[in-house]
């Protein structure tokens, strides 16, 4: 197994055992838990859109816990799934599929918010999908492709909740120290005042998710030749 899979594993089955035992024990669908975060993740979208992190410093950590329960009930679904003998290519699909959505609704909402431009958010939506269209059409040719990539759906989920979390922190912080935020204004990537830190972290997380595209890309071109 891929060294980077292993590893997410140990730290997996270290905090998820107990709730996958519960909801094994009450039968729960693992199909059900799919959609619960995919609404999660569409809620989370929502309160992006509304700008919901600059308006209250202590509703806007919500935003950053709905991504993170998101991300939970991803990994829950799939590991309830294999602990109660239900795995199945239409649950796989579904997940898959879900999991997209998932992924395109947090870009619709940080574009919606103006938290990046509609051609910034166009640049990341086709990259995220892309990285997964990659994967997909490289395994119907035999190529395993788990744990290729630095930046897959797990790390995308990670990176977008700490640059959420850093521009409250920084935002509402500055506000409190200083009696007003520290800005960046409208910009290229951005159509609303930004702090600094979301500026240069989701110029990072853009380079690294095009970066993974690239890298899945000539990786399977290596293993078909």
């Amino acid at each position: 197994m891929n060294p980077k899979r292993t590893y997410q594993k140990e730290i997996i089955s270290k905090y998820i055992h107990k709730p996958t035992y519960f909801l094994v024990k009450y039968k729960i669908n693992p199909n059900f838990l799919s959609f619960i975060g995919l609404f999660v993740s569409i809620l989370a979208s929502i309160l992006i859109g509304i700008n919901l992190i600059y308006r209250y410093m202590w509703f806007a950590w919500i935003v950053p816990t709905l991504i993170l329960l998101s991300g939970f009930f991803d990994i829950l679904d799939g590991e309830v799934a294999r602990k109660s003998d239900k795995v199945t290519k239409s649950g796989a699909f579904l997940d898959s599929n879900l999991d997209r959505i998932s992924d395109i609704v947090i870009i619709i909402g940080l574009t919606y918010s103006g938290m990046i431009t509609f051609l910034f958010g166009y640049i990341l939506l086709f990259s995220i999908i892309m990285i997964s269209y990659i994967r997909s059409r490289a395994e119907n040719e035999g190529v395993d492709m788990k744990g290729i990539g630095m930046m897959e759906r797990a790390e995308r989920l990670l990176f977008i909740i700490v640059i959420i979390t850093l521009e409250i922190f920084f935002y509402h912080g500055t506000i409190l120290l200083l009696g007003k935020p520290i800005l960046v204004h409208k910009t290229l990537i951005t159509n609303r005042p930004v702090t600094p830190i979301f500026l240069i972290s989701i110029i990072i997380f853009s380079i690294l998710v095009l970066y993974t595209l690239i890298q899945r890309f000539l990786y399977t071109l290596k293993v078909l030749k």
